[in-house]
């Protein structure tokens, strides 16, 4: 039996595939909406310690459906990155 788990959200690749994610946490800024995913596994794997996230724009439209696009602005994704950097230290501490 599959545990039904809220946070997942699966989008669908280049390729046609759908892929899914983990919902890390959401960042507003500047008056847009940004969304920090992270490949889901199923398994744990012990292979890296680094975690690849992937952070999307959110973007609204008319019926209210949620779009995710890819930020293409460097300086944009660097901010948002940055931000997201600051609530983990926050959240879980430094580890000196």
């Amino acid at each position: 039996m599959e545990d039904e788990r809220d946070d997942i959200i699966v989008l669908v690749d280049e390729n046609g595939e759908e892929v899914e994610f983990e919902h890390i946490d959401t960042i507003e800024m500047n008056d847009n909406e940004y969304v920090v995913l992270a490949p889901y596994l199923e398994e744990e794997t012990e292979e890296t310690d680094e975690e690849e996230i992937i952070i999307l724009k959110v973007e609204h439209n008319e019926n209210g459906e949620d779009s995710f696009v890819t930020v293409e602005d460097e300086e944009e994704l660097d901010a948002v990155f940055e931000e997201f950097q600051a609530r983990m230290e926050e959240e879980f501490g430094s580890e000196e």
